[in-house]
């Protein structure tokens, strides 16, 4: 009941401001077409219930295009939280390593994704690779970056008594340290999951022939005949963007329940 409770007075808020929003955009529509008869407004703001008709009507077709889409997204995250553990823990280790590694990860991301993608696509020629190693690229950084952050996190009280009880590296780091940085990593996964998904878009627009960045692409040449359809893609980008955060939440839910926000009342 505890439970029921706190997840009804937290998302209570998100649908009622969800409702208003879609009430607000439905208004605006109309004013900029039906009242100010602004020109191309359905491209510029449609109907709402229009793009819902949209969206179910050619839900078959944007769903195997999503998951054409997620599916290398997804790859990409897992290969670059894989390697940015890595690097974290190499330089929590090692402060030669740390001197050598870092500045070259903050140099990585000097490098503008727009700019990027096209590059990788040329050189790869392979719309699936492509959107891997983008989507590895964008989580590699945020990953290792926190990760790094939480495993030095640990208070010197902690370490002094495992030191004491001649605790070995491993276990000081299986024990201690991982536990201590899994709210962090998973701030760094949040931040990734999301952006991950925008670069396997961002890499479909450079040429692909399979994912919701080609359908948005097409549907954005086509011009006003096809708008909603347009809208449609961009709201399964966002979709799939949100459902990356979620799941990543639920997923620290479920590995570090100790962390305040997920016991009962929030903050005891």
């Amino acid at each position: 009941m505890i439970g029921q409770h706190i997840w009804q007075h937290r998302s209570l808020p998100v649908l009622v401001w969800m409702l208003g929003f879609f009430v607000v955009w439905e208004v605006a529509s109309w004013l900029l077409l039906e009242v100010m008869e602004a020109p191309m407004a359905q491209s510029k703001l449609p109907y709402v219930h229009e793009l819902i008709v949209t969206f179910v009507g050619y839900s078959g077709v944007l769903y195997s295009e999503g998951i054409a889409t997620f599916s290398n997204a997804a790859l990409g995250f897992l290969i670059g939280t894989v390697l940015g553990i890595g690097l974290a823990v190499l330089m929590s280790i090692s402060k030669w390593v740390e001197q050598m590694a870092f500045p070259y990860a903050v140099a990585s991301q000097m490098i503008p994704i727009l700019g990027l993608a096209p590059i990788i696509y040329g050189i790869m020629r392979d719309e699936q690779l492509a959107r891997i190693i983008i989507a590895g690229y964008i989580t590699f950084f945020p990953v290792a970056i926190n990760m790094l952050r939480g495993l030095r996190s640990i208070e010197s009280s902690a370490l002094d008594l495992m030191y004491s009880l001649a605790a070995k590296p491993t276990e000081i780091y299986w024990k201690l340290r991982f536990p201590a940085a899994l709210p962090s990593l998973f701030s760094g996964l949040k931040i990734a999951a999301p952006l991950a998904v925008t670069g396997a878009i961002l890499v479909e627009l450079m040429g692909a022939q399979k994912g919701i960045g080609v359908i948005m692409l097409m549907n954005l040449y086509y011009g006003p005949s096809h708008t909603y359809m347009f809208w449609s893609t961009v709201a399964v980008g966002a979709l799939l963007g949100l459902f990356s955060f979620l799941f990543i939440g639920l997923i620290e839910r479920f590995v570090s329940p100790w962390q305040p926000e997920f016991r009962a009342g929030g903050d005891r």
